[in-house]
């Protein structure tokens, strides 16, 4: 009892749960945690709302409803060129437990798992839960570029896998080949497992191009790629989420997810396997998620800050230092949203060991009229500083 105290000590409440709560308790505009209020194919919810009233509601299989499985590697296939069958493909409840399952079935007690930073917050968690020591490879502002030779530095003899989030949350970034090949070629050398979060996928803007991991030369084998209908679909409360690989990998992951949340609702499972047969929705949700990345930047530059655009997600990055703020993350974010009404995320809890503590994250999925009343509070919260 003494060791899961002090592990769940160690784990604290979510940056974004605590920011939304901040945001209610001050009636704050909310651009911190990653939820949009707009983007989701009508089609989908009404497919989903048949579900419930005329499917099943009853235990649907461990591993997902066979159309769904069949529709996900049907998907790459038309999208990527991957060969994948039904075989490949495990749903889970979200991308989230898709990670947790892949890490109680990876990690072993003194394992080392390679995490790029700024990182998504549950990785660090997943991992030591799963008994294994997160290994910090920083991501230098504002590039954010994967150095290679800082990612061969960090391989120990009792490294076991790398998690490489692409496109990357938090700050927007599609890694280029160049990058994802260095990851690739250091795997190989050391016989690595990557663990890629890809659930930005479609989530792009058009300046660059995404290059799924499993695509690069002798990646297949040894990739574990992380994807989400909550993302795909704007529909976050889903937790409708999938884990691909080849089909080895992705039995040793279905066992630990079995004894996790077992199954994901049908009729979630059921109007998410339609959705994914069709592709008709992807360029407007694009469009539109694009118009509102480009408001929130001209926001931003005409109330003087410094913002890096991203090329994917739902989520920007703010150089609180570049804008001439002098104020670290947190005390930025705690006094945007007490005093000018604005809840934003600090960048500090994205790392494990060594934080950066002159950015924040934005998050500019929502409609013009959200966006506007959020932008006039940054502006009155430059002033404090």
């Amino acid at each position: 009892m003494n060791r899961m105290n002090r592990l769940y000590e160690a784990i604290d409440v979510s940056v974004f749960e605590r920011m939304s709560q901040a945001a209610a308790r001050h009636d704050a505009v909310n651009l911190g945690q990653g939820f949009p209020d707009f983007g989701w194919p009508d089609a989908i919810l009404e497919e989903a709302a048949r579900e419930v009233t005329g499917g099943s509601n009853q235990y649907p299989p461990s591993r997902g409803i066979p159309a769904l499985r069949q529709t996900v590697a049907d998907h790459y296939r038309r999208h990527y060129g991957h060969d994948l069958t039904p075989d490949h493909v495990v749903v889970t409840s979200g991308a989230t437990e898709a990670l947790a399952v892949i890490a109680q079935a990876l990690v072993s007690p003194g394992d080392e798992v390679i995490i790029f930073t700024p990182a998504f917050d549950a990785y660090e968690p997943m991992v030591r839960r799963a008994g294994g020591t997160p290994v910090e490879v920083k991501l230098d502002a504002p590039d954010f570029r994967i150095d290679r030779a800082r990612l061969e530095q960090a391989v120990g003899p009792r490294c076991r896998a790398i998690i490489l989030n692409n496109p990357h949350n938090p700050t927007g970034r599609l890694f280029d080949r160049e990058e994802l090949m260095a990851v690739a070629e250091v795997a190989e050398a050391h016989d690595l497992i990557v663990v890629s979060d890809e659930v930005w996928e479609h989530i792009l803007f058009g300046e660059e191009d995404f290059i799924p991991f499993a695509s690069l030369p002798d990646m297949a084998a040894r990739t574990i790629k992380c994807g989400s209908a909550g993302k795909i679909f704007s529909l976050t409360g889903w937790k409708v989420g999938w884990l691909v690989a080849d089909p080895d990998l992705a039995s040793i992951a279905a066992r630990a997810h079995q004894f996790t949340t077992f199954a994901t609702p049908p009729n979630l499972q059921a109007a998410v396997a339609k959705g994914l047969g069709q592709d008709d929705w992807i360029a407007p949700m694009q469009d539109g998620f694009r118009s509102s990345r480009d408001r929130m930047l001209r926001g931003l530059e005409q109330a003087g800050y410094r913002a890096i655009s991203p090329a994917g997600t739902y989520f920007m990055t703010v150089d609180l230092a570049a804008s001439g703020i002098a104020a670290d993350d947190e005390t930025f974010a705690r006094r945007a949203v007490e005093e000018a009404g604005v809840a934003v995320i600090p960048m500090s809890p994205f790392y494990i060991d060594d934080p950066d503590r002159h950015m924040i994250r934005l998050c500019f999925a929502k409609r013009d009229a959200t966006l506007d009343a959020g932008l006039a509070a940054l502006e009155r919260a430059a002033r404090f500083f």
